[in-house]
C-alpha cells in the first residue's frame, strides 16, 4: 500500500475519533444541565422518591352549580360556602341550599369583590354565628367590612359590625377571614390598586390585621393600638397555621411574581418595594415565589403534615409546598380556577372558579370536590 495513502487514512480516523468524542461530551453536558433544573426547589417537577410523598384520590364530586364561590366551611357533615353575588350555600346529605344574606349595605359589583370571606364561631353549634369579609358601595366607592352574621332558618342577617371602611379599589379586596389557634381572628386586606397603602401602617390596605373576636384590638398586637399584624403585602387571600402555630399566607404578585409566605408579628413583606426573589434590609422575601416566567394566582390554602396546599386561579391547580424539602407539586389540576382549600382529617376540599367572570365555565360550573390524602 502507498505510505502516502496510508498516512492519509491514518490521519482521516484520528480527526473522526476526536470529533465523535467532542460529540459525546457535549451531550453530556447538556444531559447534566437539565438533570440540576429538575432538582432544583421551587420547580413543579420534582424528583422526589415516590414512597416520600402523599398519594391523591381521584377528585369526587360533592356539589355543582355554585355561584362564584369564595370560601368553604364545614360544620360536621355540614359545608357552607360563600358565594360573591350574596349567598352562602348550604351542602348536606347531598342537598344543596343556597341561604339569602342581608346585609347592610350593598354588594359592590366590581371586579373581585362581593361577600368574600366566611369563618364559623367555635361555638356555631350552639349559637349560628358567624363572620364575614363584603365589599359594599360606599357614596365615594367601594369599601370593605367585617362583620357578625347570624343564621335564622335559611336566611342569614348582618348583626354587629367589627371594622369598616378597610380601603376597597377597582380590585384587590383581599378577603380571606380565619380564626387562629390563639383564637383571634384573622383578616387579609389588599392594596385597593394604590400600592403606596402596603406600606402606610396608618392604613389598613396590604395587610393581614388581627382582631378579638369582638372586634377589638388585642393587647399584643405588634403595633399599638392597631389592628395591623403585618404588612407589605399586594393582595393576600390565603392564611393558614402549621401544626406548631406558624402562620403562612398567600399572595398575588403584580403580574406574576407570586408569593407563599411565612408571617412573622410587625413585619414588613416588602410590596411595592421589592416583589418575588428580590431582597432588602427589614423586609421579609417569600419562602415560595412563582417567579417572573410563571403565575399561580394563589388564593385559599390549608395545612396538613409538614405541606401547605393552595387553591390557584391562573395556574388552575391544588398547589402542595413542602415547607422542609422546598419542593413543590400539582396534586389537583384541569378542573380550571380554583378558589379555596379546605382540609379535614385527610380529606382535602377545594372549590372551583370558572364562573368568576376570568374564567372558561363549562356546564354546571361551579363546583364543590373531594379527595383523599392517603399517605
Amino acid at each position: 500500500m502507498n505510505k502516502k495513502f496510508v498516512l492519509l487514512l491514518s490521519l482521516f480516523i484520528l480527526i473522526t475519533g476526536c470529533a465523535e468524542n467532542n460529540q459525546q461530551d457535549t451531550e453530556t453536558d447538556s444531559a447534566n444541565d437539565v438533570s440540576e433544573s429538575e432538582n432544583t426547589p421551587n420547580e413543579t417537577e420534582i424528583d422526589e422518591p415516590e414512597d416520600q410523598r402523599k398519594a391523591f384520590s381521584e377528585p369526587e364530586l360533592i356539589a355543582e352549580n355554585l355561584e362564584i364561590p369564595w370560601t368553604i366551611e364545614k360544620e360536621g357533615d355540614t359545608f357552607f360556602l360563600t358565594e360573591r353575588p350574596g349567598y352562602i350555600t348550604r351542602i348536606e346529605n347531598g342537598e344543596t341550599v343556597r341561604q339569602d344574606v342581608e346585609l347592610e349595605q350593598e354588594l359592590s359589583l366590581v371586579p373581585e369583590a362581593g361577600l368574600l370571606g366566611f369563618v364559623l364561631d367555635p361555638e356555631f353549634s350552639q349559637n349560628n354565628l358567624a363572620y364575614a369579609y363584603y365589599t359594599y358601595e360606599a357614596s365615594n366607592g367601594p369599601l370593605n367590612r367585617i362583620v357578625t352574621l347570624q343564621l335564622g332558618g335559611d336566611v342569614w342577617q348582618e348583626e354587629d359590625i367589627l371594622l369598616d371602611e378597610i380601603p376597597s379599589g377597582r380590585v384587590h379586596h383581599g378577603g380571606r377571614l380565619k380564626i387562629g389557634p390563639d383564637d383571634m381572628l384573622y383578616a387579609t386586606t389588599g392594596d385597593a390598586s394604590a400600592p403606596e397603602l402596603a406600606q402606610d401602617l396608618e392604613s389598613l390596605a396590604g395587610k393581614i390585621l388581627r382582631m378579638n373576636l369582638d372586634g377589638s384590638i388585642p393587647d399584643d398586637n405588634p403595633y399599638s393600638d392597631s389592628y395591623v399584624y403585618s404588612y407589605g403585602h399586594r393582595n393576600p387571600q390565603g392564611i393558614t397555621w402549621s401544626s406548631e402555630g406558624a402562620l403562612y399566607s398567600s399572595e398575588h404578585g403584580n403580574n406574576r411574581n407570586d408569593e407563599i409566605n411565612r408571617i412573622e408579628a410587625g413585619m414588613n413583606y416588602g410590596w411595592p418595594i421589592i416583589e418575588g426573589d428580590e431582597e432588602q434590609e427589614g423586609m421579609l422575601a417569600p419562602i415560595f415565589t412563582s417567579g417572573d416566567e410563571e403565575t399561580w394566582a394563589p388564593s385559599g390554602m390549608d395545612y396538613y403534615d409538614g405541606k401547605v396546599y393552595v387553591a390557584g386561579l391562573r395556574g388552575t391547580a391544588v398547589f402542595e409546598f413542602d415547607l422542609e424539602t422546598g419542593e413543590q407539586r400539582e396534586v389537583a389540576s384541569e378542573f380550571g380556577r380554583i378558589r379555596d382549600v379546605l382540609i379535614e382529617d385527610d380529606q382535602l376540599y377545594f372549590i372551583s372558579n370558572n364562573t368568576d367572570g376570568r374564567g372558561d365555565p363549562e356546564e354546571n360550573d361551579d363546583k364543590l370536590y373531594q379527595l383523599s390524602i392517603q399517605d
